[in-house]
């Protein structure tokens, strides 16, 4: 059996508090059951990879860009141009 030492914030102390008080669970049997919940949470959120949650915005039609982002000076340009002939 591990023995672990932990800081927990004022905020986190209170909540732990009141968990122990309400259900009559010691601090390591709260504590246990609440990363047993955790490991449940984690391992129910599906592996998405960058691209499958970017694919999932909604970013609008695009194509309203002066130059390419390889290219910010002459799109700089271009713009400062189209600015000052106004």
């Amino acid at each position: 059996m591990g023995l672990r030492t932990v800081r927990l914030d004022d905020e986190t102390e209170k909540v732990l508090k009141q968990v122990t008080k309400k259900t009559g669970w010691s601090v390591s049997t709260a504590l246990k059951r609440g990363v047993l919940v955790l490991r449940d949470e984690v391992g129910r959120r599906s592996h998405q990879s960058a691209f499958d949650i970017y694919s999932r915005l909604d970013l609008g039609p695009g194509g309203y860009a002066i130059a390419p982002s390889t290219d910010i000076r002459r799109g700089m340009q271009v713009a400062l141009r189209r600015k000052s002939h106004r």
